[in-house]
């Protein structure tokens, strides 16, 4: 059976009286002269409140001047224009937000012009609140996260959400202190404050305010989500009862016609770190799709800002363990006047020292061990003991980067630092007040700055070692200058160094350059060195500076004497002579039997000529005697039917300290008395005296 031909009028008329898109004819006035009453947006709408009207006028949720600015487009083209996206409230249900697709197709009249045009709206609405939710769930992925900092995590997750998902977003983080320190698993007690971290927009001023830290009241959506550990959608109404908790506090909330928030809890490896909360007072409010999101969000926010607060509790260790191995005071030295400045910013291994030497020298020390973190910190507490254990052998400065070169390859063998290609860098340089000579020597580590006492940096090649712990063998170089009195050394790590917009050259000079005013007080110039070289953030920063100071010549006496038996008597008539020219009778009898048991050593057992020094030294007298055997002698306790062999055990006795100093081509043993402390009675000295004579 054959039909008969379709009715185009008919067709019309179906397809406007049953189609679910919306279908508007527009005339060449844009005013409506049909319409599917069927579709979205403008079902229920009384034909009169559309037919002979512009889209302005029945849809004003919508903005008029796109559609007219589109519909003009099109008249004027005659071109057909499809799939538009254009947003606006529903003209029959104005509490909703319409996503549409407008197309709009020109009707073709006997003339050139457009008498009309055809217009096709379809609702995307959810199609479209699906790909929102999945753009801002991009967008977090994206943006937050960027830093291992807290604060900036939680902006750069309000900033993702706001104004795309909320209208405001809040974050808040349990306050336990500056460090993040404490965790907690389970449930969040009622009474624990959180702090406001972040918020958008800046201006928001719903319940509390950036830095604010107190607990939320109980009970609420928001102590419920810290207890269980549950996001939860809330509507916000005047009749809502959890608002009774705070009335004062949460009238913000219907004084800026908030009406549904997400209150997100931010967790990570069952531990609660604080809240998200989203607020809408836009005519759409969240829904349970919107709640997903939301998790998502905070799920990943919680991630990072778990990797932060892990971060700050490592830097914070690591900090401490620092300035707990850095030292203490530094002492009080005739060599040397010292001031530091130590930045631990990046949490990394920097470190100083100064160690008092034998013969009233000095050594000057600046490290910075690779990486950052507890390790790196460890490593840098290994390095310092150890390098001030060699320094306090008395081991020439080679020797001693040499051994110290041996325990950093030992470190990099068990581990200690991370994937890098040496263990640490060092400079060290020893100053000797008597001479005014200076001993410099480095490991990969940036050359000390020198400045003489008028303020002009003195040229020093310093040959530049391997850096600690690289292997290979090659040899340390020291270099040998002498400095005048009042000379600044300025030793330091390359985070001081690391000024914006400077190469290491130039950083070099503008240091030098800043300490030019060496006479100035040390603790002013470094931080004028701080204020000036604007130190990395992200490196440790250290800088020892040292004002050199001279023994005067009366502090010193000097002989040197043959290797013959007879001098020991000679040589105990000019230590007393010379101890009652600095009015230290007291000191001579302890004295004459140290500086005799030394030389007479000396003479038995080395070669050549014998050096008797005497040093008055900051209420400590220093006795040494040098010779040119390089072997070191030892400390033998001598049976009583022994003839000999007591003489070291006599110094240690009668010294406050004494030890072996060794040279290229020579040893000195020296002893060290406090003037100001006790010294032997009659009787241990008698006994003393005995124990020589055998």
């Amino acid at each position: 059976m054959t039909g008969g031909p379709v009715d185009d009028a008919a067709v019309l008329s179906a397809l406007f009286a049953d189609s679910p898109q919306g279908l508007f004819v527009f005339d060449a006035e844009q005013k409506v002269t049909r319409y599917n009453p069927a579709g979205r947006g403008v079902r229920n709408l009384p034909a009169e409140e559309v037919v002979g009207r512009g889209v302005e006028e029945f849809a004003p949720g919508f903005e008029g001047g796109e559609l007219r600015a589109l519909i003009d487009e099109v008249l004027a083209s005659g071109e057909p224009l499809r799939s538009r996206l254009v947003r606006g409230r529903s003209p029959s249900e104005p509490h909703r937000t319409l996503a549409v697709e407008v197309s709009l197709f020109p009707l073709r009249g006997p003339g050139d012009g457009v008498p009309g045009l055809v217009g096709v709206v379809e609702d995307v609405t959810e199609r479209q609140a699906a790909a929102d939710r999945l753009a801002v769930l991009s967008a977090v992925h994206a943006t937050v996260g960027s830093t291992l900092e807290a604060r900036t995590t939680a902006d750069e997750l309000v900033r993702a959400l706001v104004p795309g998902f909320a209208d405001v977003a809040c974050v808040d983080l349990l306050d336990d202190g500056p460090d993040g320190a404490v965790r907690r698993t389970g449930p969040v007690p009622s009474a624990v404050p959180l702090r406001r971290v972040s918020s958008a927009p800046a201006d928001a001023r719903l319940s509390r305010k950036d830095g604010d830290s107190r607990p939320f009241p109980f009970p609420t959506p928001f102590t419920q989500a810290l207890n269980d550990g549950q996001a939860r959608l809330v509507p916000v109404s005047a009749d809502e009862s959890w608002l009774a908790a705070d009335p004062d506090g949460f009238a913000p909330l219907l004084a800026e016609h908030v009406h549904s928030m997400i209150v997100a809890p931010l967790t990570a490896r069952d531990s609660v770190l604080g809240l998200l909360t989203l607020y809408r007072d836009r005519p759409d409010p969240f829904e349970e799709a919107d709640l997903d999101v939301a998790r998502q969000a905070a799920t990943t926010a919680a991630a990072h800002l778990d990797n932060a607060n892990s971060y700050c509790r490592e830097h914070t260790v690591a900090a401490a363990l620092q300035r707990r191995l850095q030292p203490g005071v530094t002492p009080r030295l005739s060599a040397v006047e010292t001031a530091h400045v130590y930045l631990p910013e990046g949490a990394g291994g920097g470190w100083f020292d100064v160690v008092p030497l034998s013969g009233t020298r000095v050594a000057l020390v600046v490290g910075d061990v690779a990486g950052h973190g507890i390790e790196a910190a460890a490593t840098m507490g290994q390095l310092r003991v150890a390098l001030r254990t060699l320094a306090l052998q008395d081991l020439e400065t080679d020797e001693l980067l040499t051994h110290l070169d041996e325990v950093a390859a030992q470190l990099t063998a068990a581990g200690a630092p991370t994937a890098t290609t040496h263990v640490a860098t060092c400079a060290i340089t020893v100053y000797d007040p008597v001479s005014r000579q200076c001993t410099a020597i480095r490991a990969g580590h940036p050359a000390p700055v020198v400045v003489d006492p008028e303020g002009s940096p003195l040229t020093v090649d310093v040959p530049e070692g391997p850096p600690l712990g690289t292997g290979g063998g090659r040899a340390f170089t020291p270099a040998v200058f002498e400095v005048e009195p009042g000379s600044l050394l300025a030793h330091f790590t390359s985070g001081l160094l690391a000024a914006a917009g400077e190469d290491g050259a130039a950083a070099r000079l503008h240091l030098e350059h800043v300490l030019a005013p060496a006479g100035r007080p040390l603790q002013e110039l470094c931080d004028t060195a701080v204020y000036r070289m604007a130190p990395s953030p992200r490196d440790d920063a250290v800088l020892l500076l040292a004002r050199t100071h001279a023994l005067a010549p009366e502090q010193v006496a000097d002989w040197t004497l043959p290797a013959d038996p007879s001098v020991v008597g000679t040589a105990r008539r000019l230590v007393g002579q010379q101890l009652a020219v600095w009015e230290l009778d007291e000191a001579v009898p302890t004295t004459e039997l140290i500086v005799s048991e030394l030389v007479t050593n000396a003479i038995r057992y080395g070669r050549g000529p014998v050096r008797l020094r005497l040093v008055r030294d900051r209420g400590r007298l220093l006795c040494e005697v040098t010779d040119t055997n390089s072997a070191s002698p030892h400390l033998r306790h001598a049976r009583a039917s022994d003839e000999g062999g007591r003489g070291l055990f006599i110094v240690m006795r009668l010294s406050s300290h004494w030890g072996v100093r060794h040279g290229r081509r020579d040893k000195t043993i020296w002893s060290e008395q406090r003037l100001d402390g006790e010294r032997p009675d009659a009787l241990d000295l008698f006994d003393v005296a005995d124990l020589a004579d055998e």
